[in-house]
């Protein structure tokens, strides 16, 4: 496949993947906090990646599912290296920390019975609500408007479809992807509507449902991998927003965790650096040992992957225009 971006970049293939083989290894925060990292380091330190080049990944990464610092990863090695570049730089972001809580998951499980272990997890959850109440908030700055009434008046129906949404999604405990789609075109045509459709007078109703999935008896890591690969291809937003979908599969549903386990596994990706949604491979591990890991975290990643690098070529021509740009706001 031709390279996304034909101009000659200013730096090596193996400079990107030491680069993010230290961002996986370092980078703490949060998604928010990552995808802000790629911005200092690669646009405005090193100047590898034009700022044009990294808000449209952001916005392909925004758009699709996924967890968002590692698509936007993804994204940032096919600009000047392609497919190779995009598989690359995504493995080097994801394998420090894929290994981290993989050890840490060895560690839990011949320790986890003790006094000490147990109480440094526990405190650590406590930091972790706050940790996502920050990023939530940011996000929602980000996203939506500043929480003051003059932005908030000028970005009114953005609110109803968040307040609509986060209702929805508290009331259900999952995200209706169908209804996240629908919003995106309802605003698309509320604000720069095709020159093929008629202003209507009056809103018409949309009544969404999303299909089911049948279980699919395949055992234990047949039911991990095709888990995690609906929670890798049907959840959109950061590596925070799998959080509650995860909840109601592994605890609720599928029961392979208890509660206090799957609190524990969101603290172990807070507390190791990349992306936050590693703590699939935590939670791999606990049901079926290193393979269990393996399966969790490529059934994440692997449509995330497929979703940035299949778009990515076609996607440079549509940002510009006025329809897509608010498409890509909701």
């Amino acid at each position: 496949m031709r390279e996304f971006n034909e101009t000659t970049p200013s730096y090596t293939l193996l400079d990107l993947i030491k680069y993010f083989l230290k961002l996986g290894t370092t980078g703490f925060g949060g998604p928010v906090a990552l995808v802000g990292y790629m911005h200092r380091d690669l646009v405005e330190d090193k100047q590898w990646i034009s700022d044009s080049d990294y808000k449209e990944g952001l916005a392909l990464s925004q758009l699709t599912p996924g967890p968002l610092a590692a698509q936007l990863g993804i994204y940032i090695g096919f600009v000047h290296f392609g497919v190779l570049g995009a598989t690359l730089s995504g493995l080097a972001f994801i394998l420090p920390s894929f290994i981290m809580v993989v050890l840490l998951g060895i560690a839990y499980q011949a320790y986890g019975g003790l006094p000490w272990m147990q109480a440094i997890f526990y405190g650590i959850s406590a930091a972790v609500i706050g940790i996502i109440v920050l990023s939530s908030y940011k996000l929602t700055i980000k996203s939506i408007s500043k929480f003051e009434i003059s932005t908030i008046k000028s970005n009114w129906l953005l609110w109803i479809f968040y307040i609509a949404t986060t209702i929805l999604t508290a009331v259900t405990q999952k995200e209706e992807l169908l209804l996240f789609i629908a919003l995106g075109f309802i605003y698309m045509i509320v604000k720069a509507p095709p020159e093929w459709i008629k202003r209507p007078k009056r809103a018409s109703l949309f009544f969404l449902t999303t299909a089911g999935f049948s279980t699919i008896e395949l055992g234990k890591l047949g039911d991990l991998a095709w888990f995690f690969i609906k929670a890798g291809a049907f959840v959109f937003g950061s590596g925070l927003a799998i959080v509650p979908f995860l909840h109601t599969g592994v605890v609720n549903e599928h029961r392979w965790l208890t509660e206090h386990q799957f609190v524990d596994a969101v603290a172990v990706a807070m507390i190791t650096p990349g992306p936050v949604v590693i703590t699939v491979g935590f939670i791999g591990y606990l049901v079926a040992g290193v393979t269990g890991a393996t399966i969790a975290a490529l059934g994440v990643f692997l449509p995330c992957y497929l979703f940035t690098v299949i778009p990515a070529p076609y996607f440079k021509k549509y940002p510009k225009t006025k329809a897509s740009k608010h498409l890509l706001t909701v």
